[in-house]
């Protein structure tokens, strides 16, 4: 029977997702500090910046680890790290130059973590680089506010020193050096800071292209263990997806798409879940294992197709960009849910 199982490289890219999260967390709560502590407005105006792209990255983070679709806890070193600094930012025994070069410090590891998530993704497997794709929005952050952070320890360091003001031509410098970022990063950003959310089109996008890698994967081996792995990851997407979709999504559709082309949705996923039970159910090593998985892999694609062509349609025809972005919240916090429910039933 295949299982719905997380190999040990999955589960510790989930683990430094987790510990992503704690960072990001205490990133923000570290720009809330350091905007009330600055009287420079020039500085302050830098920190809130950082503080709204932070803010919108913790949804882009959140959306990363709900597409990835293993959970795991930050480590404890994370947590008594997090802890530590929190002391250190609300005490006084630093100085304000000293607090802004502890978050430079935090932003550098957040950077390296979300680097390396980013490698070991493309070695672990396509479809787990397709998942954590939006994740390079974050890296591309937190490399620019880097940058400003140089300027900023300039700043604070030479008054600091000196009871003097730098060179303000620092701010060129810093200004040259994220543009060039962009060439690194360029088309990676996937949502712009007036967004509250990704477009809910977008999101199921994002699954849709996950699936389809999945079954590249499925289709490419012949592995029993790789196959039981790829499975067993498309089992719980696909699953999940599925009843997010019911619950959240077709609801919202019905009205302005149509009874009718609502309910074929509802019934295509119905014959996928059957599917997946089967398939289950066999043997990974199964001389028919992949035929049926190439049937499901056909159910799946038109159905994929009618979402992507009319319900999409539908989809901007009849809501507002803010609309469509609460949707993409709804759907992703009921994805959320549901997957922790399956853990727990696994347990």
């Amino acid at each position: 029977m295949v299982q719905t199982l997380d190999d040990t490289k999955r589960m510790a890219i989930a683990m430094e997702l987790a510990d992503m999260k704690e960072v990001q967390n205490l990133l923000i709560a570290n720009e809330e500090k350091l905007i009330s502590a600055i009287g420079d407005q020039e500085i302050r105006k830098r920190f809130e910046h950082m503080l709204e792209d932070d803010r919108k990255n913790m949804g882009v983070l959140e959306t990363v680890m709900v597409q990835y679709g293993v959970k795991a806890e930050p480590r404890d070193t994370i947590n008594k790290m997090v802890e530590k600094l929190q002391q250190m930012m609300e005490g006084s025994e630093l100085t304000l130059y000293q607090k802004a070069f502890q978050h430079e410090l935090l932003k550098h590891q957040q950077v390296m973590t979300g680097l390396l998530i980013h490698k070991v993704a493309q070695v672990v497997g396509a479809d787990v680089a397709v998942a954590i794709a939006p994740l390079n929005t974050i890296n591309f952050e937190n490399r620019a506010h880097q940058e400003q952070l140089k300027g900023i320890l300039e700043i604070l360091g030479t008054r600091e020193l000196t009871g003097k003001d730098p060179d303000q031509g620092l701010w060129g410098r810093v200004q040259d050096a994220i543009a060039a970022l962009s060439g690194v990063f360029g088309s990676a950003v996937t949502q712009t800071s007036d967004k509250q959310d990704m477009d809910i089109r977008d999101l199921i996008r994002l699954d849709h292209n996950k699936t389809n890698t999945i079954f590249t994967e499925i289709g490419a081996t012949d592995d029993p263990q790789k196959i039981q792995e790829y499975f067993g990851q498309l089992y719980k997407d696909l699953t999940v997806h599925a009843i997010a979709e019911e619950q959240v999504v077709y609801p919202k559709v019905r009205g302005f798409y149509g009874d009718d082309n609502t309910q074929e949705l509802y019934d295509e996923q119905a014959q996928m879940k059957q599917m997946l039970d089967e398939i289950k159910s066999m043997s990974p090593s199964a001389p028919e294992f992949k035929d049926k998985v190439k049937q499901l892999m056909d159910v799946v694609g038109d159905h994929i197709r009618q979402e992507e062509s009319t319900m999409f349609a539908a989809i901007g025809n009849n809501l507002s960009a803010e609309q469509r972005e609460q949707l993409s919240t709804e759907f992703k916090a009921a994805k959320s849910k549901i997957q922790d429910e399956m853990a727990s039933a696994m347990k």
